[in-house]
């Protein structure tokens, strides 16, 4: 079984290309962030007319997850317990955002995240983006003696050589000591990071678009897959795919997947 994330950075643009990486790797559950579209306007009839399942969350034009799968779900879960909202304006109400996504194939619980970035350390954003780690840790807390499989945008670098240069990333967001210790915790929640030990040599999930950062491979880790013990001793291997972050027109991400030998999976394929 061959689960995948990508930050898609726009489904309505980049919607084909989600389809031909599935073609092109062989993946049976592919999970999108920064869709970027309210579920009215989600194009579900260019995935569905591909063979595939897809489910999606979106509220407006930012955020926004999607999972594409070959195998229909046997479940779908908006959202997870004690998700903390978001507002700009602190006086309005926080409601939560479209950020989390869940979908049970085969007895595997699969989620579609994009943590929110942080922005500044001196914004509220900041103190959001913790509040909703260290919730979905209880939440996978509760879950650890299940198949759990925690995938997308983590928007954290949990160690020092998940940049390019951490000088250049001092008093930024993404590798604050806050930030690295609520990755932590859903460590000590029972999730083990699955895709680091095959994906050392091409690290980077990230490049920015600006300043030729991909060209100079000035990079970021900050895309993972976090699964439960019973899921994580499955892992058989994982890769990313560098040859479409080159491709003009493409995400700021990259494509990340790794493979799960589950024998109760009758693939599809």
């Amino acid at each position: 079984m061959r689960i995948a994330t990508w930050n898609i950075n726009s489904v309505r643009t980049r919607g084909e290309r989600a389809l031909n990486l599935m073609d092109k790797h062989d993946i049976d559950v592919l999970c999108l962030q920064e869709t970027k579209v309210a579920d009215d306007k989600f194009p579900r009839e260019l995935f569905e007319d591909a063979g595939y399942h897809v489910v999606f969350h979106g509220l407006n034009q930012w955020n926004g997850v999607a999972i594409v799968s070959r195998e229909e779900p046997s479940e779908v879960i908006t959202g997870f317990p004690e998700q903390p909202g978001y507002h700009n304006d602190e006086d309005k109400e926080q409601a939560p955002e479209a950020r989390a996504l869940g979908a049970v194939i085969r007895n595997v619980e699969i989620w579609s995240l994009y943590v929110p970035n942080g922005r500044e350390i001196t914004q509220r954003h900041y103190d959001y983006k913790l509040d909703f780690l260290y919730a979905l840790a209880r939440y996978a807390e509760g879950k650890k003696r299940e198949k759990l499989l925690l995938t997308g945008d983590f928007n954290i670098a949990p160690r020092n050589e998940d940049v390019w240069d951490l000088e250049l990333f001092r008093g930024k967001t993404h590798v604050t000591e806050p930030e690295r210790a609520a990755f932590q915790r859903l460590e000590e929640a029972g999730l083990e990071e699955v895709t680091r030990q095959y994906t050392e040599k091409d690290r980077w999930t990230y490049f920015d678009y600006k300043s030729m950062r991909f060209q100079k491979d000035e990079g970021m880790r900050i895309d993972f897959q976090m699964a439960t013990k019973s899921l994580a001793e499955k892992v058989t291997g994982a890769g990313l795919d560098r040859k479409e972050r080159a491709e003009k027109g493409t995400s700021d991400h990259l494509l990340l997947w790794a493979d799960f030998d589950l024998p109760d999976f009758d693939s599809v394929r």
